[in-house]
């Protein structure tokens, strides 16, 4: 994924308060960065991790730096900034590198639907192939004992029960549903 501005380095001090951390800068001074992941991150906020940010050029904000990725003392990157990963996804869909989702005529994004008024992160629709909505979650939770594999959830998500039960529902009406 490209971002745009460039993702700058720091060390990972502490996360708290849900929504904040404090990161060490490779000059030594500290700044405390906005964190928009809400969930536990187990795993994936541990102090001395390797972090990167970016920042926003908004006056408005209070903190205008916010924690986009980090990586583990084994290595694994992981994205922490939510709404990159159906950034993320949208790229790859477009580029081709997810095989399995190619053939399709339009990608549309944020689309509501379902009996639970939900919005899709992503739609797909061809005039030959069903429908595939596709639920895009991000995966902090990271069990180091099983090889680094990733799960989702990393804390309870009653949202995220109700966007499986809403992809359930479509792929019971014959459409594609895809978790990833």
């Amino acid at each position: 994924m490209k971002f745009e501005p460039v993702l700058e380095p720091a060390t990972l001090i502490q996360r708290y308060k849900r929504f904040l951390a404090d990161i060490t800068l490779p000059d030594g001074s500290e700044r405390t960065i906005h964190c928009a992941n809400t969930g536990a991150m187990t795993g994936c906020a541990t102090p001395g991790n390797a972090v990167w940010y970016s920042t926003s050029d908004n006056p408005k904000r209070k903190y205008p730096n916010s924690w986009e990725l980090t990586e583990t003392a084994q290595g694994h990157r992981i994205c922490i900034n939510t709404a990159r990963a159906n950034q993320l996804a949208v790229e790859a869909i477009q580029s081709g590198t997810i095989g399995e989702l190619q053939g399709y005529d339009q990608l549309q994004t944020e689309v509501k639907y379902g009996n639970e008024n939900s919005r899709i992160d992503i739609l797909l629709n061809s005039e030959n192939k069903p429908k595939c909505y596709i639920e895009v979650k991000s995966v902090t939770l990271l069990d180091e004992k099983l090889a680094g594999q990733g799960y989702f959830p990393d804390a309870v998500t009653t949202r995220g029960q109700k966007h499986l039960r809403e992809l359930s529902e479509m792929a019971q009406s014959g459409h594609r549903a895809v978790l990833l």
